[in-house]
């Protein structure tokens, strides 16, 4: 084959990379490159021996808003960037559905700070144009898993159903029943398992900071079980501050609900309305300026098509943005997780270049 497509369950990732690599083809994986950084290693290791090449797919650097970030600040709009605060936001239909999945068992996710989080440290590094070098993180599981009222075995048979603000009748989703339930034989996988049982293992709530070989800072967190859904990033520059997010309800009259978020994100049928959403420029001693940009929902957000379009249609068109990404931004971006992960553990700050033999540099090889 030309090309070996990986998309397993994370903790599996490593296996079908190194496998295709060895075999002289080229890999193209989701997020996350893996979830430990010995498999990490073992990805970098294969890859170098192969000459082969390995692409991650990360589609929110593709999209029309996130891009007209990284247009601005290759602009130098609010010049050097020194730090950066940066909050995802999900909600208790999005976030709480990581609990019902494998997702919720970190030998098979890596937690969500390295299954969810390394697309918005993706997000970070791509912006920032440089490498992660320390990282001190904190965690907990305060809300799913064993700190819930009651449980049960599942939705669809749980004794709680009345009672539980977190219901899901699967059977009444016929996508789900014929995507999961009809395949639960063969795979083992529950699509609407118990999000209080305690076998749960992730964090629900998470927080870092993150220090890059530039010298920018960043604060960074995410929240499982928020009423709603969106995130928002803020730079601080030498010459100003540049503000962005998307789906606050608080900052616009949002004309979907919060149970279809998700889902029309995920939709791939590419008939969604263009929509505009703004990026705030403040520079120094001026007023502040609103940069419109044309943005979309479906798919990523748009990135989705763009993303595929590079890689299957134009895989040698040289993009302006440094979109196309490796395995060293995947590795990269998984292993602030990975650290924050043995921050939280060790109550010490962690070094990125202890856990590969990947050195942080101060600007981003592209």
């Amino acid at each position: 084959p030309d090309l070996v497509i990986v998309t397993t369950k994370d903790s599996t990732h490593h296996e079908f990379i190194i496998r295709g690599l060895d075999l002289g083809c080229d890999v193209l994986t989701e997020k996350p490159l893996t979830t430990d950084e010995y498999k990490c290693q073992q990805i970098i290791d294969a890859e170098r021996r192969s000459g082969k090449n390995l692409i991650v797919g990360f589609n929110y650097r593709w999209s029309p808003y996130t891009t007209k970030i990284k247009e601005l600040l290759m602009e130098g709009v609010i010049g050097k960037v020194t730090s950066v605060d940066f909050h995802w936001i999900l909600n208790t239909y999005h976030g709480a559905s990581y609990f019902r999945r494998w997702h919720g068992l970190r030998q098979s996710s890596g937690s969500l700070w390295v299954h969810k989080a390394t697309h918005h440290f993706d997000l970070l590094n791509w912006w920032i144009d440089s490498d992660p070098e320390e990282v001190f993180a904190y965690g907990d599981l305060e809300h799913y898993g064993e700190n819930g009222p009651f449980r049960g075995d599942k939705c669809r048979t749980c004794e709680h159903k009345g009672e539980c603000a977190f219901y899901w009748d699967i059977t009444q989703d016929q996508r789900a029943m014929d995507l999961y339930v009809a395949n639960e034989k063969y795979d083992g996988y529950i699509r609407d398992n118990c999000l209080f049982r305690r076998e749960i293992n992730i964090y629900d709530k998470m927080s870092a900071q993150v220090k890059y070989k530039n010298n920018v800072v960043v604060n960074y967190s995410l929240t499982t079980y928020s009423p709603y859904e969106g995130w928002k990033v803020a730079f601080n520059g030498m010459d100003g501050r540049l503000e962005a997010w998307l789906d606050i309800p608080y900052f616009k009259d949002m004309q979907i609900g919060q149970d279809e978020l998700h889902r029309a994100e995920m939709d791939q049928a590419g008939d969604d309305e263009i929509g505009q959403e703004v990026v705030i420029v403040h520079k120094l001693w001026k007023d502040f300026d609103t940069v419109k940009v044309e943005s979309e929902r479906a798919g990523h957000g748009g990135g989705d098509e763009r993303l595929h379009d590079q890689i299957f249609v134009n895989p040698e068109r040289k993009d302006p943005y440094d979109r196309p990404a490796g395995s060293r931004d995947g590795a990269m971006s998984i292993l602030i997780g990975i650290a924050a992960r043995k921050s939280i553990e060790s109550g010490q700050p962690v070094r990125i270049g202890e856990l590969t033999d990947l050195e942080p540099r101060a600007e981003r090889m592209i």
